[in-house]
């Protein structure tokens, strides 16, 4: 059941940032393949040796979980991968969400699985007030239409919160020959087997908390990344770069300084909600790169 959130903000979040859905990501005419395509979709082998992620697409500075978050962050170009969160409706549709319920990034309350794609169309964002710069109330995407706007542009990164939806978001993305354009992220080492298994790209999330005990070496047949938390012990983080695990990327950094670490540290990959502003600070420290981020 949906019921309805009284909003005092409403007037604030009008403002409006404009999304063209008739133009194409690189400038071209609709339906012109980007030029960034040359011979086919961006892959995994076009990510600089430390990439940078728009986690959410960057929720410190864009409204998360969004199309024009996601946008934003395309067009910003700090990031070579852009992050969000998938979750099931009721009748099976994948789409663009973090949390099981509607209430806190929407004017909404319930379940997003007690709806269906029909009434997911009435749902509106309602986007933060701290957030930098205008946004306005908008509808949150499906899982198609990301894919079908960025996939093959800019690499990809979607969070499996509903693992029944799995087999459905495998389809998509094979569809759109983007198999190697995507990972598929989730936090059960069991489901990432299950994503390798549907031959898609797997990431595999790990808290500070399960770092201390976890034995990263035995993923490694099976997880392309191993995403870990920079909060965890120099030790674990150490650990999980040493696992064989190719790439070992951090989340979620908001400080130039956690960044700084994490890579002294041997992580290749750098997870953040502020892609932006750690683009303005150089990394420091023995054993880092010196370059800022950029696409």
């Amino acid at each position: 059941m949906v019921t309805l959130i009284a909003s005092t903000g409403l007037a604030a979040v009008a403002s409006v940032v404009s999304l063209t859905a008739s133009l194409t990501l690189a400038g071209g005419h609709a339906g012109d393949p980007p030029l960034e395509w040359g011979g086919g979709p961006l892959t995994v082998d076009s990510l600089p040796r430390v990439p940078y992620v728009a986690h959410r697409g960057g929720a410190r500075e864009v409204p998360e979980n969004s199309m024009s978050g996601l946008m934003a962050a395309f067009r910003r170009g700090t990031a070579q991968v852009l992050d969000f969160d998938t979750r099931v409706l009721r009748d099976g549709t994948p789409v663009v969400f973090h949390d099981a319920t509607l209430n806190r990034t929407t004017f909404l309350g319930g379940e997003v699985r007690g709806l269906d794609a029909g009434e997911w169309r009435t749902v509106r964002l309602r986007p933060r007030d701290r957030l930098p710069g205008s946004w306005r109330a908008e509808r949150p995407p499906t899982v198609a239409e990301v894919l079908d706007r960025f996939g093959g542009r800019i690499v990809l990164m979607l969070e499996v919160k509903d693992p029944s939806g799995l087999d459905r978001l495998a389809g998509l993305i094979r569809a759109r020959g983007l198999t190697r354009s995507v990972f598929v992220n989730t936090n059960d080492p069991e489901v990432a087997r299950r994503i390798h298994g549907l031959g898609l790209l797997t990431q595999l999330w790990r808290s500070a908390r399960q770092l201390r005990t976890d034995r990263p070496g035995l993923w490694r047949s099976y997880v392309d990344v191993l995403d870990v938390d920079v909060g965890a012990r120099d030790a674990d983080l150490t650990r999980a770069v040493r696992s064989g695990i190719p790439r070992v990327w951090a989340h979620t950094v908001v400080t130039a300084a956690q960044r700084d670490r994490a890579l002294a540290l041997g992580c290749n990959g750098v997870i953040t909600d502020a892609p932006g502003r750690l683009s303005r600070h150089p990394v420091r420290g023995p054993g880092t790169v010196t370059a800022t981020p950029g696409r």
